[in-house]
Order: structure tokens, then C-alpha cells, then sequence
């Protein structure tokens, strides 16, 4: 479906994870142009960060976030080399997850 770029970097006991989310956010409001009928909402629900393992950050995203959403959060503790793993469910069922280490 879509792809995730993850940046996380660690400085002075706080880590900040920067996210880019490909995914197309349609808010089931749309008309077709040429049918007139509605297109079907499709976004991202739940989205959770987890650093080493333990869940660092969840929201809950409706439709009114925009198309190709950009996350940025950060937390206290974090050291190079710590996993950061990304994951996201949305309306559809649809999973996608990544994992990357902090600079």
C-alpha cells in the first residue's frame, strides 16, 4: 500500500522521531467527477511508535488528516543504535510497519 521514512535522532537524553507516511487519506466526502458518486473514505486509524520494544506514542487519526501525513513527536530517553518501529492500521485493515535505529 504505502511506505514509511523514518528519522529518529538522539541529543541530550531526549530522541525525536521525524515520520513521512505515504498513504492517500480520503475523507469519504469526494465525489467521483465523472460518476457522481462518493469516494469511499480510506485512512490511517491508529498509529503507535515503540522504542526498543515499548510503546513510546499512539494517536488516533479520522478522516480530516491529510494525504501523505508527516508525524513528528519526541520523548524522553533514546540512545543510538535503539530500535524505532513505526506502525499503522487503517479503515480498510490495511498494516504497515518500519523499523529503523536512532542516530
Amino acid at each position: 500500500m504505502g511506505t514509511i521514512k523514518i528519522r529518529a535522532k538522539a541529543k541530550k537524553g531526549v530522541t525525536t522521531v521525524k515520520s513521512l507516511i505515504t498513504h492517500p487519506m480520503k475523507t469519504g466526502l469526494r465525489k467521483n467527477k465523472k460518476t457522481g458518486k462518493l469516494i469511499p473514505a480510506h485512512f490511517i486509524q491508529e498509529i503507535t511508535c515503540q522504542h526498543n520494544g515499548t510503546e513510546v506514542m499512539k494517536a488516533y487519526w479520522g478522516p480530516s488528516i491529510s494525504k501523505n501525513p508527516y508525524l513528528s513527536f519526541k520523548f524522553k530517553g533514546g540512545e543510538k543504535g535503539d530500535k524505532i518501529t513505526i506502525n499503522w492500521m487503517d479503515n480498510k485493515g490495511n498494516k504497515d510497519s518500519l523499523s529503523k535505529k536512532i542516530r
